[in-house]
């Protein structure tokens, strides 16, 4: 059972604003996990709270306000499934033998036996603050201008390049969630008013473009090219699937229809939700220096997985409640999305392609398209395609030694399978 690690991000170094204080400080507790043998949380826990600090300190403003609709879905109970697969994963990376990762990508200066080096932390500027800043650095205004603890050099065989990836992987995430609910119109997250309901639709995006934007800063001070460029593209690729998702899908005839919207919709699917699972998992690999074919397998496992989590939430869709689930369920008709069910049923009933086409706009569509989604067993069937997903990502980690922190991935993938929410 995945644990619901953080509820909000409480910073090391406070701005005076009450506001944000308060904010933070009453969203700051770490949810315990029920089972600490047996569940996944358990294993970096510790690594859990402090990466929440440190995202409090990366996410406050001068502006109260921003600061309010930036930390906004930080507050709530969320899954936080991708930064513990980050940290799970990085620290089953850390069971393979020195002397097996040396891949070169590694930063030495990360290492237990390295001595930290001046301006090569994480947190240190690559350009005086003085030009990031406009303003006199030492005027506390932002979180990027003030000192922030030391990390230390490596903990619990994760270093801290893959503590900070897993914040930033947080980052992306949540300001994907922001943007989304304005695209969608949505209600509800996570049992509680949607950012652009809250707040509405302008403050939601800017809070949205603010956390890529602290992202950005903290991604470029990993200073490592590759990993620069991994997680550059997984947000390019979250614009790619949105407007892959506005078209909806690839219809033309029938038949051939019904194989590139399949196409389609799983290569949309990889670009909104698995591309940054893929590439963060990828990243992780690379920061541990392991070789070539592990840091292919990370990859891969991330990407099924990420495909197997989409998947099973489209299936969730046509099964559970609005209270299960934390959000408006049955949105996808009405959104004139044609997801795994849908695509499946049309094979089955022709007439789907149209309703697709005009993206179940016409009176009576939504309501005829679950039926045959019913008749077609759909659900039954995008079920079994998590299953393969969630199996060819388990076949990835044979390639990991032996750990604990390799039974935590595998609990998760099944975890992520057989959600409920």
């Amino acid at each position: 059972m995945l644990a619901e690690a953080v509820k909000a991000f409480a910073p090391t170094s406070r701005p005076k604003n009450q506001e944000f204080i308060n904010t933070v400080e009453s969203a700051s507790k770490i949810v315990q996990p029920d089972t600490p043998v047996n569940d996944p949380f358990s294993i970096v826990s510790q690594e859990m709270s402090t990466l929440a600090k440190n995202i409090g300190s990366l996410l406050g403003s001068g502006h109260p306000t921003l600061n309010k609709v930036a930390l906004y879905y930080f507050q709530s109970e969320g899954k936080h499934v991708r930064p513990l697969i980050v940290l799970l994963l990085s620290k089953a990376l850390s069971e393979i033998p020195v002397d097996q990762r040396d891949r070169g990508s590694r930063d030495e200066s990360d290492s237990v036996s390295a001595k930290p080096m001046l301006g090569e932390g994480v947190d240190d500027p690559l350009s005086p603050l003085s030009i990031l800043n406009e303003v006199n650095p030492n005027i506390v205004l932002n979180p990027l201008s003030r000192p922030m603890s030391a990390l230390p050099t490596e903990s619990n065989g994760i270093l801290p390049k893959q503590r900070r990836l897993a914040e930033i992987v947080e980052m992306i995430h949540t300001a994907s969630l922001l943007h989304d609910d304005v695209i969608d119109n949505s209600a509800s997250r996570r049992n509680q008013p949607s950012g652009n309901i809250a707040f509405g639709n302008k403050m939601a995006i800017l809070a949205g473009d603010f956390l890529l934007g602290r992202a950005s800063v903290a991604i470029a001070r990993l200073r490592n090219a590759e990993v620069i460029e991994l997680l550059s593209t997984t947000i390019a690729n979250l614009v790619e699937g949105e407007f892959m998702q506005l078209k909806n899908t690839a219809v033309d005839t029938t038949t051939q229809a019904n194989r590139a919207s399949f196409e389609y919709y799983i290569h949309k699917t990889y670009l909104k939700t698995a591309s940054l699972m893929s590439k963060s998992c990828r990243a992780a690999a690379v920061l541990s220096g392991a070789r070539d074919p592990v840091v292919e397998a990370a990859y891969v496992y991330g990407r099924n997985l990420g495909l197997c989590f989409q998947i099973v939430d489209d299936m969730l869709d046509y099964t559970v409640t609005d209270a299960e689930l934390g959000k408006p369920a049955g949105a996808d008709l009405k959104l004139g999305l044609a997801t795994a069910p849908v695509l499946y049923a049309w094979e089955q009933f022709p007439e789907l392609g149209n309703m697709i086409r005009r993206k179940f706009e016409s009176p009576g569509d939504v309501e005829l398209a679950r039926e045959y989604v019913r008749q077609a067993n759909g659900v039954e069937k995008t079920r079994e395609l998590a299953v393969q997903y969630a199996n060819d990502a388990l076949k990835q980690l044979e390639i990991l030694p032996p750990s604990d922190a390799l039974e935590a991935l595998k609990k998760i993938t099944m975890a992520v399978l057989n959600r409920k929410k």
